[in-house]
């Protein structure tokens, strides 16, 4: 009986001094690992913000809403690109709501930038499985540049040529497809215009 006492006793002693090790390294080490990693690259640890004049004016990582008619517009997002709420509408391809739902935004993005609903790209119907994406199709950026051109005051060669620069390639140069980064693109659009006032 002594004798199963001290190996209980034992074995509990070792069971403790693990969990103290344990919760050490996982619960101190690790994070404290994590969070030094994550200061080597700051921008992107904190959500690689966009900054204008010093002050965070968005991310690269989480789309905004832009209203009028002197901005791009972003993909549709079901949560209003809440971050705390992130996710999609979960209403499956035949469901009416949805079905209604991307027909109306059909309509209202054709009226809008003058093209037929037909050449309405799939990007300006549906949101991303996140409802935050920040960027767009090329297809979608280039029904716009007309739009954005006219009111701004700005050839539409030069809007064009924003969308260019402000177009990302497929990551590896295979995997996935080229898009436009619309917050990065509208502060061009912003830059540009007020650069123009100042001649």
């Amino acid at each position: 009986m002594t004798h199963l006492l001290s190996d209980l006793a034992r074995q509990s002693l070792a069971a403790l001094r693990l969990l103290v090790v344990m919760t050490v390294v996982l619960g101190v080490g690790y994070p404290a690992a994590v969070w030094a990693a994550g200061q080597v690259v700051a921008d992107r640890a904190d959500g690689q913000p966009v900054r204008l004049d010093g002050h965070v004016v968005g991310s690269r990582l989480i789309g905004q809403q832009f209203d009028g008619d002197q901005w791009f517009h972003g993909r549709p997002s079901p949560n209003d690109y809440d971050t705390l709420a992130s996710a999609p509408s979960n209403l499956g391809p035949s469901n009416p709501d949805l079905l209604a739902g991307i027909e109306e935004r059909r309509s209202e993005v054709a009226a809008r930038e003058g093209v037929a609903p037909a050449d309405v790209p799939p990007d300006a119907l549906t949101a991303s499985g996140s409802g935050l994406d920040p960027d767009i199709s090329p297809a979608y950026a280039r029904i716009q540049v007309a739009r954005v051109a006219r009111a701004n005051g700005l050839p539409v060669a030069e809007v064009a040529r924003l969308v260019t620069a402000h177009t990302d390639g497929r990551s590896l140069g295979f995997l996935g497809e080229p898009t436009v980064d619309v917050l990065g693109l509208n502060l061009a659009i912003a830059t540009t215009v007020a650069d123009r006032g100042g001649d």
